[in-house]
């Protein structure tokens, strides 16, 4: 492994006018994409920079969420790439939350109400004109003040176009429609909500089964096909989905959402409404 990137002077010197003297904790670093928690006495922040390959891309998610409401973002350049602080989102990820269900020991009500939150947040996001591009189990913060979305390097709306590089995210939460266009070469990919959503339901079943829902085993795809022959499989909706059952009362509107075409598919609120009534 690597040695971790270092934090840009600049981007500390940034968190400290808001939190004080900062301690840094490194998060995550791949793909030029480093992040860190900074700690102070006053308040605790998020710090990203992109360098390299992860120059553009950690640009374009500061732009974004410059853009959104409720969102405090500070950014800049230093001598490798781009900095931006955020204020650090404390709470588990839909990943971590829906820990118990995969083990087997309880915890429903809460997962069910944190399912339905995600749900409200990526629908409040679409209210807003946005489009996220890329949900996945870990991009859900379940904060004391509601959910709040991650990774939005790629989301788009009417006033702030797809970027021309975007591969339709995680390959494994895609929906056909969405598998299709990436595979036909024209450029920008352009997801939807209907693509979201899709993602949201994919994103819920692997929080509950550990496991992606498509069942690529059954469809002779083994794990050393490329991400193209993937994406095309999925393109031809000839990959069935898994057949587990974790939690069927739950898994049974997942799958409906999974199965359905894009003009079938509930939107983000109408999922939310029929989770609730579970």
């Amino acid at each position: 492994m690597g040695e971790f990137a270092r934090c840009p002077d600049e981007a500390v010197k940034a968190a400290e006018a808001v939190c004080g003297p900062v301690v840094l904790s490194g998060i995550t670093d791949r793909r030029g994409s480093a992040v860190w928690k900074g700690t102070g006495v006053l308040a605790t922040v998020a710090i990203k920079a992109g360098y390299g390959e992860g120059e553009e891309i950690t640009a374009r998610e500061s732009a974004v969420l410059d853009q959104l409401p409720g969102c405090t973002v500070t950014a800049g350049r230093y001598d490798r790439g781009v900095w931006y602080v955020t204020p650090w989102l404390e709470g588990p990820s839909t990943w971590d939350v829906f820990k118990p269900i995969r083990k087997g020991d309880g915890g429903r009500e809460y997962a069910l109400a944190s399912a339905v939150h995600l749900c409200r947040a990526v629908a409040d996001l679409h209210a807003g004109g946005w489009v996220h591009s890329d949900l996945q189990p870990a991009h859900g913060v379940h904060t004391d003040h509601g959910v709040r979305l991650l990774d939005l390097s790629w989301a788009w709306s009417p006033s702030f176009p797809p970027s021309p590089v975007f591969q339709g995210g995680i390959t494994h939460l895609l929906s056909p429609e969405l598998a299709a266009a990436v595979e036909s070469g024209e450029r920008p990919v352009r997801a939807t909500v209907e693509s979201d959503v899709h993602a949201l339901a994919g994103t819920l079943w692997t929080c509950i089964t550990g496991r992606w829902p498509l069942d690529y085993d059954a469809a002779g795809l083994g794990p050393d096909i490329g991400p193209s022959a993937r994406r095309a499989a999925i393109a031809t909706r000839t990959v069935p989905l898994c057949s587990d059952e974790t939690w069927p009362a739950l898994q049974a509107p997942l799958r409906d959402v999974l199965r359905a075409p894009a003009e079938h598919r509930p939107t983000a609120p109408e999922l939310a409404t029929v989770l609730a009534e579970l």
